[in-house]
């Protein structure tokens, strides 16, 4: 069923004219219902050493058997190109906007714009919680952690920092940055989730977007395949690098019920299944800090509730229980604790400023700094707050970082802890 709206803008996308002007867009009325919670794989296909170094396999008795790239776990990214500006996960069932706009916007302008899209026919846009966005993340290369031969990026150049990209889930804890207005986002180059400022200060708010020209980390700087030629001085265009204020952050608009509701059950033996997932996981965690090789024989090496499948979850799977609803620091009493439902049990810990905390928790995907150098490190969740070496929040509880996989590593991102906690997850069938 559809309807003929007036409105000045092209058929593939456009704000709603609010003054009613004419022009012949068909939207469809036609709802659109996902797979929630469809599990999708991080497209994470290879083994690394201790130190970054690719390995051509792994035996099962070898102590760094249990990665990512062993198990592959979840469904194969898939995508379809619409023709229409808009693409669709043939897994999650979402669809979403291909090109995003180079105007920067704080939170609540993107959320606006989001709702004020009309694009491919359709009017029912949102901006997408962090489980959605993350779902699409690719974890084969990084830097983007996109497929760019479906989702463009706002800059397809020169791959920076400021592709970050707005989710609607805003932080309930506070921040250095943000103070108690914060919102998480997912960084496209990077693959970080971050707890963002949701606004910029009064004096910038007339600026729009990233600043331009921003220099990639070395190793950086080469255009994909489809990448664009340069613009040679024109004002940006549609997908193109922006100007302005590096607070406000970009939007990349979806359409679907809601995708990545998590459904618990308490199985009273130490476990919780998730039956929206097929996921199993653990009640409570390692009960206290691993390196990364060490956690890996930790979960090789579980027999718990007389299962012995145990694994290391990957970086989607771990992100998947994150309940943003929560943070230690959060600013009301009922909202306080680690970044998960209250169903799951959390070592408590006291972090870098002696304050009480909860731990980081390891996955089984490797990550690297800058493209083109060895996968130092592996990503984690923190469940606790995401802090600097002094103790003070940056990134906010339920923000995905990376660090470095053994004491004496390289160091990456600041803020290495190196003996994170472990919590287990099988395959209910």
């Amino acid at each position: 069923m559809s309807i003929i709206l007036f409105s000045a803008l092209a058929f593939v996308s456009g704000c709603k004219n609010k003054e009613n002007k004419k022009s012949q867009i068909t939207i469809s009325k036609d709802s659109l219902k996902t797979n929630n919670y469809v599990q999708i794989a991080t497209g994470q296909y290879t083994l690394y050493d201790n130190d970054g170094n690719v390995l051509d396999a792994i035996s099962e008795s070898d102590s760094l058997y249990g990665q990512d790239a062993n198990y592959l776990k979840g469904k194969k990214m898939s995508f379809t190109k619409n023709g229409n500006g808009t693409i669709t996960d043939n897994n999650s069932g979402l669809m979403w906007q291909e090109i995003p706009t180079s105007e920067g916007f704080n939170w609540q302008d993107a959320k606006e714009y989001c709702e004020n899209l009309e694009l491919g026919g359709y009017d029912d846009w949102r901006m997408p919680s962090a489980k959605e966005l993350f779902s699409i993340s690719n974890f084969n290369s990084g830097w983007p952690y996109l497929d760019t031969n479906y989702f463009s990026l706002v800059n397809n150049e020169e791959v920076d920092k400021s592709e970050q990209y707005w989710s609607s889930n805003t932080y309930v804890g506070h921040t250095e940055e943000g103070g108690y207005n914060a919102a998480f986002g997912v960084n496209h180059a990077t693959g970080h989730i971050k707890a963002y400022p949701a606004a910029a200060p009064d004096k910038e708010k007339d600026h729009k977007g990233p600043p331009p020209n921003r220099q990639p980390p070395p190793g950086q700087g080469e255009p994909p395949e489809n990448g664009r030629p340069p613009q040679n001085g024109r004002p940006p265009q549609n997908g193109e690098r922006p100007t302005g204020n590096p607070l406000l952050k970009h939007v990349r608009a979806v359409r679907g019920t809601v995708y990545g509701t998590n459904n618990f059950t308490d199985n009273k033996d130490g476990t919780i299944s998730d039956n929206a997932t097929g996921l199993m996981w653990t009640k409570g965690d390692s009960g206290k800090g691993l390196n990364w090789k060490d956690a890996l024989v930790y979960a090789k090496n579980a027999n718990i509730a007389d299962y012995t499948d145990w694994r290391l979850p990957n970086v989607k799977e771990l992100q998947g229980i994150v309940d943003y609803s929560f943070s230690p620091n959060a600013k009301d009493s009922k909202n306080k604790g680690p970044a998960i439902d209250p169903i799951f049990n959390c070592t408590p810990i006291s972090n870098e400023a002696g304050t009480d905390d909860f731990g980081y928790y390891w996955t089984s995907t490797s990550a690297h700094f800058r493209s083109g150098e060895p996968y130092f490190y592996a990503w984690y969740v923190a469940f606790g707050m995401a802090v600097n070496n002094e103790g003070k929040d940056f990134h906010g509880a339920g923000a995905v970082r990376f660090d470095t996989k053994y004491e004496g590593g390289n160091l990456g991102e600041g803020g290495e802890r190196t003996y994170n906690y472990v919590r287990l997850v099988r395959n209910i069938n």
